[in-house]
């Protein structure tokens, strides 16, 4: 039995498209766990939390020490994950600042990836992700879709090649078109997930 890790990312909460199109698909699933980094935030890195991340936690302040147990634990639920579900509305031609918030707490040198004398090598193998993405407009395979190359990247360099992307796009340019985009979304994502 697989177990899958979700990532909310919008802070739409109920109102989310994406949220919405995710909770059917895993609805009545087992073996799922939900992480919403809207409604539960992670920090935003600082020089602070990026030197905690790499060193010894003994002379941390206990807010440091809290934040380094939080990026354990997201990266415990992402290594104990055989598929991952994104969900990466598109804010201002990219993802929002809760997900990026996200990578930055789990990139982690010697755990989440390593560095070798050919280049980084990622650590979380095995490991099949899905991004489902929404949007107002219609933007995929075109210029203005930046977050496609950055969220493979990303993934990558922790070791996650095996990627997929579910697109619900047009969702503010008319009822017909979301409707149909919303359709075609869900059911792509549940033949995925």
């Amino acid at each position: 039995m697989s177990n899958t890790l979700i990532l909310k990312s919008s802070i739409l909460g109920n109102y989310s498209q994406s949220n919405q199109i995710i909770d059917q698909v895993v609805e009545g699933k087992t073996n799922v766990t939900v992480r919403d980094l809207a409604a539960d935030p992670i920090p935003v890195l600082t020089m602070e939390i990026a030197t905690a991340l790499r060193g010894s936690t003994d002379d941390l302040t206990s807010e440091l020490k809290q934040i380094v147990q939080l990026s354990d634990e997201l990266i415990a639920e992402l290594q104990n994950a055989d598929q991952v579900v994104i969900a990466a509305p598109m804010y201002n031609f990219t993802i929002p600042t809760q997900l990026k918030n996200y990578f930055d707490l789990i990139a982690r040198a010697g755990v989440t990836f390593k560095y070798t004398d050919t280049g980084p090598v990622g650590l979380i193998e095995n490991t099949k992700v899905v991004v489902l993405t929404t949007r107002g407009g219609v933007h995929k395979d075109t210029p203005r879709d930046s977050m496609h190359a950055y969220l493979q990247t990303i993934l990558g360099f922790m070791g996650m090649t095996d990627v997929e992307f579910v697109y619900a796009e047009a969702l503010n340019m008319g009822d017909e078109p979301a409707q149909q985009s919303r359709t075609t979304a869900l059911d792509t994502l549940g033949a995925l997930v």
